[in-house]
């Protein structure tokens, strides 16, 4: 699985990571969530690879990138998925995106909306629910959290242990790949950079929210809380939020899956299937 050919891909005086599987005539981008990269997607497309050409990368500063040289936002992410897209797609798309990457995904579709033939959502981050009203002292403790696993990471066996909750989602070479690349001290820097992002994009999101998509939108809304976070009022919160925004949209449909937050992972063949309608 870990044989993907990439290449680098410059956008707005930066580099990306690409990596292009899949045959067909048709397209499909990834966009991952936050602390993830390209390798999030591995146990998606296989079931994909006989439809569509299939584009999964590593944001600027993650994994083969190389580090980042300054605080990149949600509109820099988005500009740079906008660019890439642009190097490396050559027509229409559907595009599909993770928790955070849902925010950046969102952004993005403004600029490519005359090129997305569908958008699907999985979990994505709900800016709206009230458990961000309070974001500030949320991403400061997970910011305390990754400054301790930075350190970590230094010691590989720690490492792994920093990796125990991805561990059993994804295959054994998949796996060895994370660890290898994510879960390092340059990393999980990135990944502070990241959760940081999020928390400025909190109230520009709720302010001025991104204009709607135009084109089919189908948003999965996890229904279990990771076994290490019980959090069920808080998530039932977020997933009535990503209900909203979904049957806001003109063309939006929401549907809740019995899986954590990982569902391309835990749930591969109804991801697959979703967006196989999309790029019906």
């Amino acid at each position: 699985m870990r044989g993907i050919p990439g290449q680098i891909v410059p956008v707005n005086g930066r580099s990306v990571y690409v990596e292009e599987s899949g045959q067909g005539p048709d397209w499909v981008v990834f966009e991952a969530g936050m602390s993830c990269g390209r390798t999030c997607w591995d146990p998606l497309l296989p079931h994909l690879a006989d439809r569509a050409r299939l584009v999964t990368y590593d944001r600027a500063g993650r994994a083969l990138t190389g580090t980042a040289t300054r605080q990149r936002s949600i509109d820099d992410m988005a500009a740079d998925l906008v660019a890439m897209v642009e190097a490396v797609v050559p027509g229409k798309f559907v595009l599909v995106a993770h928790s955070m990457g849902g925010l950046i995904a969102r952004r993005a579709a403004e600029s490519l909306e005359h090129r997305l033939q569908g958008l699907l959502l999985i979990d994505p981050t709900p800016v709206t629910a009230p458990m961000y009203d309070t974001w500030d002292r949320t991403a400061k403790q997970i910011d305390q959290n990754l400054a301790v696993a930075q350190l970590l990471t230094r010691v590989r066996p720690l490492a792994r242990l920093a990796s125990r909750n991805i561990r059993g989602l994804y295959s054994k070479d998949t796996y060895e790949t994370m660890v290898r690349e994510d879960f390092t001290p340059a990393g999980v820097a990135q990944m502070r950079n990241e959760n940081r992002a999020v928390l400025a994009a909190v109230r520009p999101y709720r302010d001025q929210p991104p204009h709607p998509p135009k084109c089919p939108t189908v948003l999965l809304a996890a229904t279990r809380p990771p076994a290490s976070t019980p959090r069920g009022r808080r998530l039932a919160e977020g997933r009535e939020h990503q209900r909203r925004y979904a049957e806001s949209l003109p063309d939006g449909r929401y549907e809740d899956v019995d899986s954590a937050h990982f569902i391309q992972a835990e749930q591969p063949h109804l991801v697959a299937d979703r967006t196989r309608q999309l790029l019906s």
